[in-house]
């Protein structure tokens, strides 16, 4: 939340699910500066599972809580993030729920799964306009090739550190 309100010049509409982790972490970054809303879904019982399978429970409803200043009712949703989350677990296996999918490279496989989503490296329909969604936020002002998101990547990632002779002991047994 911290990082979310460093990014923003305006006060703005925030919409979180019931999780109450969200009431301090949204306080505790915006303080009163901002227009919060939950809305938190109600979920009917969970239907009888067809051989051990995971179904989850049916959403029968949901209800609109005002938290802090004046949200509008009308723009209390969180659609977009939802939709995001779904299209991240549906092009990368590792975010799959019910999973075991651990990768020790998820913050590249991120980076990759959103370059052409946030219009760094352009749709088909944005190569022929020239403007991507990330060029009209004034995020870049050209579109991006694959080796320059590489490059930057690279320049970004953590040095390897140095591997113990435990390491070496290893490598010298397995040979």
């Amino acid at each position: 939340m911290d990082d979310l309100r460093s990014r923003l010049a305006n006060r703005v509409q925030l919409t979180s699910d019931g999780h109450r982790a969200y009431l301090e972490a949204v306080e505790g970054a915006f303080g009163g500066d901002v227009d919060y809303a939950m809305l938190i879904k109600i979920y009917g019982n969970a239907p009888e599972a067809a051989k051990g399978r995971y179904s989850p429970a049916e959403c029968i409803g949901a209800k609109k809580e005002r938290i802090e200043g004046n949200p509008d009712p009308k723009y209390v949703s969180t659609s977009y993030a939802e939709r995001q989350n779904l299209t991240m677990r549906m092009h990368m296996r590792r975010f799959t729920r019910l999973t075991n999918a651990f990768s020790k490279n998820s913050k590249t496989m991120l980076t990759w799964s959103r370059c052409t989503p946030s219009g760094i490296t352009g749709f088909a329909s944005t190569r022929r306009l020239r403007v991507t969604p990330a060029m009209e936020a004034k995020l870049t002002n050209r579109l991006w090739s694959w080796e320059e998101i590489v490059k930057a990547m690279d320049a970004d990632a953590p040095v390897a550190k140095k591997r113990g002779p435990y390491k070496k002991a290893i490598l010298q047994i397995s040979n």
